[in-house]
């Protein structure tokens, strides 16, 4: 892959609503910078209140009228498809803006970003007229079926790790089962989805179906989870922010909510698996994305047997990793996503040693060059790490791994499960028994045998405890956008 440029200048972000660009009513602007170099690439509206009412208004009406809905669906499924092509399309240009944006690679961005967000749009196109109901046998002379029906009008609250893929995976749902709807990105990565919601309107969906609202969470966000005419909430993001979200439900019209939320996810390696394999997945399983990833293999639980030396080995190729200009097609790693998540990141190595971990590589900012003036933390791994501890409990959302080691299979599964998360895990083995035995008792939404992060637009993805409820992707995530009614027609 050859060296990027930037070849665009990037021009100032507007609200889209009702298919209008817009300034926020207040016309305040939040800025949007490059985490690897501090430097502001331009601004968007500090929407709040105001302008979420606008837009929920738009969603309403146009759910009401049925522009969208009531569309004959093999035209909705063509504009569907349509979307998807028109990322694929400009695949480069949202790869640069989304590393630009959120300071991943501009090759990681290209690979494992674009694509999936432009598939999941394939895959739903191929839904939109295969939601129906059922016919039910039941007692008397009556006919009894269903109607699966669009939930209304559905907001969407995104992360910003995976700005583009996130929201793909909330907006191609909802459209191939009818609903309109309400996206409000982070602050900090809203240059894709608006980009989105652009190639919406260019591939057909008539205008305020969807309508994109920037802003602060307190603010746009509080608003869009207390409107009365917002139907549900799709959220990706903290536990923090989902209690708001949950309260603010309750408080106003007990809204449905779906939340991916954060993991501590267990990478669990047996003595007789693949150790090659194994280790190469481990590295990438917390360093992808510069560890900013909710199904990060964040906890390395290694058999005592084979611990030693896994981990330094592991160890070695960290410590070896290129960390730099996201644009370098060299490099491996990029930015940490602001100050404050560096800062976050770097608190938790503090409370790592001070809890007697043993650091075995990196626990630092790195400064080197030009990376003085970005926000670069390097790649980093805790040995001797107990479950009880700070670094093996908590979500730190950063290239920080810490390792466990345990004797047999129970031990194993008591460290698993060891925590408030349970949004993925993984385990290493050539013992297809014990895999079954430990896919079964570990508490996570997704177990990977043999492998790490393996996702697919046909398969569902989402946590279990506290890492949140309902699913994204497959066939199961139409359930979060659609609800079930049920027909009586009396027959005598």
């Amino acid at each position: 892959m050859e060296a990027v440029s930037l070849a665009m200048p990037l021009e100032l972000g507007k609200l889209l609503v009702d298919g209008k660009e817009e300034d926020a009513v207040t016309g305040k602007t939040i800025p949007v910078t490059n985490p690897a170099t501090g430097e502001q690439l331009t601004t968007v509206p500090d929407g709040a209140a105001a302008d979420v009412d606008r837009a929920v208004g738009a969603a309403r009406r146009t759910f009401e009228t049925g522009v969208w809905r009531k569309m004959k669906v093999s035209q909705r499924e063509k504009i569907i498809w349509r979307i998807g092509e028109l990322i694929e399309k400009n695949k480069e240009e949202l790869g640069m803006l989304e590393s630009l944006n959120n300071g991943k690679t501009y090759r990681e961005a290209l690979r494992g970003d674009i694509p999936p967000s432009w598939d999941v749009f394939y895959y739903y196109a191929g839904w939109a007229r295969k939601i129906y109901g059922e016919t039910i046998p039941v007692d008397g002379e009556y006919l009894n079926y269903t109607l699966r029906e669009p939930v209304g009008v559905v907001g969407m609250i995104t992360a910003w790790n995976y700005p583009l893929l996130l929201a793909a995976w909330k907006v191609a749902p909802a459209l191939a089962t009818g609903c309109s709807m309400v996206i409000k990105p982070s602050e900090m990565t809203p240059l894709t989805t608006l980009k989105l919601a652009r190639y919406c309107l260019e591939a057909g969906v008539p205008e305020g179906v969807v309508n994109v609202v920037t802003g602060y969470g307190p603010a746009a966000g509080d608003a869009l989870a207390r409107h009365m005419d917002v139907d549900k909430i799709a959220f990706t993001g903290s536990i923090r922010t989902a209690r708001a979200l949950l309260k603010a439900s309750a408080e106003s019209n007990l809204k449905r909510l779906s939340l991916e939320l954060g993991g501590k996810s267990p990478n669990i390696i047996f003595p007789d698996s693949d150790l090659d394999r194994a280790r190469k997945a481990a590295f990438w399983g917390i360093y992808a994305n510069k560890g900013e990833v909710c199904s990060a293999g964040s906890r390395l639980l290694v058999h005592e047997a084979i611990y030693d030396k896994f981990v330094s080995e592991l160890a070695n190729l960290a410590s070896r990793m290129k960390i730099g200009d996201p644009l370098d097609p060299s490099t491996e790693m990029g930015s940490q996503i602001s100050q404050a998540q560096m800062e976050r990141i770097l608190s938790y190595i503090e409370a790592g040693k001070q809890e007697g971990a043993q650091l075995v590589c990196g626990g630092e900012r790195d400064t080197e060059g030009a990376k003085a003036k970005g926000f670069y933390v390097k790649p980093t791994i805790f040995a001797g790490v107990k479950p009880q501890m700070k670094i093996a409990q908590e979500e730190i959302f950063g290239p920080v791994l810490a390792a466990l080691k345990f004797r047999d299979e129970e031990e194993a599964v008591a460290i698993a499960n060891s925590t408030v998360y349970g949004l993925v895990s993984a385990v290493w083995t050539r013992d297809i028994r014990l895999a079954h035995r430990m896919a079964q008792k570990i508490k996570a939404g997704s177990v990977w045998i043999n492998d790490y992060n393996c996702f697919d637009s046909s398969s569902p993805f989402g946590g279990a405890k506290q890492s949140g409820f309902g699913r994204e992707m497959g066939a199961y995530a139409l359930d979060s956008y659609t609800q079930v009614k049920s027909v009586w027609i009396a027959l005598e």
